[in-house]
């Protein structure tokens, strides 16, 4: 695991300065506090930050291959690497370190760009080919490792977080109002775009291509296929074959010459990879959980019980609510774009508590969106079924009546917010209405309107175009269609807090539940097995039931909360109006002053729940004083300033 990053001068003339390299490379040393290394010929250089997990001793990176005219740098693990590299000796290639690294180097010679096809795991890398100079870069098939890039025409710049880009000469922080309605609604950008004017995302399952002449080309090599339908075999092949495959997924993801453990919330995703780890190892592992003293949000009870069952070692962290708002500009730095979901920050606090005692930690992340876990998978099929009723049997202005008149009744906020998401308010003929509004949307696109001021919302984008783009791609039954576009979506996001809150904390974290042969699998499953009534994940239940105790596998889920609800209130919710209403928020000319105003006295007399609107304004606000502004927090710059001036090892020899 490590941080990478990169520049390629599109013409040989201009030369690439090593001193720029490591400026970049210094912004992501708590990816890899444990060494760094540098290529530089000519117009190209890579550079990257290693935290040491297989092969600590002579695996430093970049790496070549034998005649030296391929260099790698690479982000991420490779859990077949050791097959593949007994197949590449037989071949004639030979190895100098034991590292997964050189693996893929030595695949890049036998199969070009076809490479990636014989990968299993988790990366981000970067090739470069001196004989066709040519860079090639590749992202893992789910998007478990980050890649980012600038390219103008004159130079691509790339690297494991925005903020190494960010590090270039010139490149200014810039926002990228385009993407304003989508994060106003969403809270991430499905496409390939950010928040970053000209900054982009490499896809995940995508290569990138670019040669000297500036020629670049970006390309898929995997896609997730959804079966037509029900090839009739029975439900107990399915509990079966997810439970050996997931078995050999995480055996494959306890490869490790440093201390491992396993991130442990007492949900069912976790606790089945705790399990099974403990299984697998036949010895006594580290478990991590994190919690609050508000107990009504915590999950530590049902983590200590699972914890006592599998006999871990079990060690807990509770986050109280000024560190919570106390570390949110810190880790929005980490995460380089307004943090989604206050989880984030809890996941944060975990991994520090990890990283005392392991280097490598197992996460249950990935089970909810390949196995249908959320409770909005099973309620969009029922509320489909209904909807359809409803529309032929009602007409469309009595509908539109009944709408209007739950929009503006005198209705609590409890009472409220439940039936918002049902047939009756959402509109049937409108997918971004009745699915992503109903269950993502802080801002609608009409609220969204509302709350812009005319200038923003002249450029503020279409809220529902990345999105809709891979719902419109989908195919076969409803069911699956929703897991595909949360998979190329949402899950994107989810994985990048993963990535970047454990690397925050320079602790490795790996997903079992999306080894792409797994997910495969998973997408073949029938609908009908995986969601009965208004739950799902069936197959994974009964897949696990011999591990857990019933109390564990079959409770109701609470999705890693927060307290945020809670601590929205009293002098906190005072604290939050005055800076979204200080004049420094509304210079930035983006929201209506009145619009804000409403959503605070509307939550604070409880006739509306507008907390996760008020998240949402919070974070892209701290996120411009941050980046914009240039208010990095004081903590980061400390350490970033003492780890800058470490001594950097030579650049590779050629």
């Amino acid at each position: 695991m490590c941080g990478i990053c990169g520049i390629l001068y599109c013409g040989e003339e201009r030369r690439v300065q090593r001193d720029t390299l490591a400026q970049m490379n210094a912004q992501i040393v708590h990816r890899g506090p444990d060494d760094d290394g540098f290529f530089v010929e000519g117009n190209v250089g890579l550079a990257m930050r290693r935290l040491s997990i297989i092969d600590i001793r002579t695996g430093q990176q970049p790496i070549s291959n034998e005649d030296k005219s391929l260099w790698i740098v690479y982000n991420g693990e490779i859990y077949n690497h050791r097959e593949l590299r007994s197949k590449l000796e037989a071949r004639g290639h030979r190895y100098r370190t034991k590292s997964d690294t050189e693996t893929i180097v030595h695949l890049y010679e036998e199969y070009g760009r076809d490479c990636v096809q014989h990968l299993r795991g988790m990366f981000a890398f970067a090739i470069w080919d001196r004989r066709l100079r040519r860079l090639f870069i590749a992202r893992d098939r789910l998007g478990i490792k980050p890649l980012y890039y600038f390219y103008d025409d004159k130079k691509f710049i790339f690297g494991s977080e925005i903020k190494a880009i960010l590090a270039y000469p010139g490149i200014k922080p810039e926002f990228n109002q385009s993407t304003l309605a989508e994060y106003l609604a969403f809270g991430y950008i499905a496409g390939q775009e950010t928040m970053f004017t000209g900054i982009c995302k490499l896809p995940p399952g995508n290569t990138l291509e670019i040669d000297d002449a500036g020629k670049i080309k970006v390309e898929s090599y995997w896609d997730l296929s959804i079966p037509a339908g029900n090839d009739g075999r029975p439900r107990a092949h399915y509990i079966k074959t997810y439970r050996e495959l997931l078995e050999e997924c995480v055996a494959s993801h306890l490869m490790s010459d440093v201390p491992l453990g396993v991130f442990l919330s007492g949900g069912l995703d976790s606790s089945a990879v705790a399990a099974l780890t403990s299984k697998i190892r036949g010895e006594q592992i580290e478990t991590f959980s994190v919690g609050y003293d508000e107990e009504a949000y915590s999950e530590l009870p049902y983590a200590r019980e699972v914890a006592r069952h599998i006999g871990s070692r079990h060690h807990e962290v509770r986050l109280s609510r000024q560190e919570f708002f106390d570390s949110l500009p810190k880790l929005i730095w980490h995460e380089d774009e307004p943090i989604v979901w206050p989880s984030s920050i809890s996941l944060y606090f975990v991994a520090r508590l990890a990283r005392e005692r392991v280097t490598v930690v197992l996460t249950g992340e990935g089970s909810d969106e390949t196995l249908a876990g959320y409770t909005r998978y099973a309620w969009t099929l029922q509320n489909s079924s209904m909807d359809r009723v409803y529309r032929s049997i009602v007409p469309s202005a009595l509908r539109e009546l009944l709408r209007q008149g739950i929009a503006a009744g005198p209705l609590g906020s409890s009472l409220h917010r439940k039936l918002e998401h049902t047939f009756l308010v959402r509109d049937g003929a409108s997918w971004p209405s009745f699915y992503f509004d109903n269950f993502y949307s802080a801002f609608s696109s009409a609220e969204a309107a509302e709350l812009l001021t005319a200038s923003a919302h002249a450029t503020a984008g279409d809220a529902y175009r990345g999105s809709m783009q891979h719902w419109e791609h989908s195919t076969g039954d409803l069911l699956h269609r929703l897991l595909y576009t949360d998979i190329k979506t949402y899950l994107v996001e989810l994985l990048m807090k993963q990535d970047q809150m454990s690397m925050a904390a320079s602790i490795e974290s790996r997903v079992p539940f999306l080894d792409h042969v797994l997910v495969e699998f998973a997408a073949t499953i029938p609908a009908e097995f995986s969601v009965q009534g208004l739950t799902g994940k069936h197959i994974l239940k009964a897949a696990v039931e011999d591990l857990l105790p019933k109390s564990i596998v079959y409770r109701k889920k609470m999705g890693f909360p927060t307290p945020w609800a809670c601590w929205l209130s009293g002098p906190q919710l005072d604290e939050l109006e005055t800076t979204l209403l200080g004049p420094r928020t509304t210079a930035r000319g983006l929201f209506r002053r009145e619009v804000i105003q409403r959503l605070f006295a509307e939550h604070r007399a409880r006739r509306r729940d507008h907390g996760n609107r008020i998240w949402r304004l919070l974070n892209l606000e701290t996120w411009m004083r941050v980046f914009l502004d240039g208010e990095m927090p004081a903590r980061d710059q400390e350490i970033h300033e003492n780890l800058a001036a470490l001594p950097a090892r030579p650049a590779a020899s050629i």
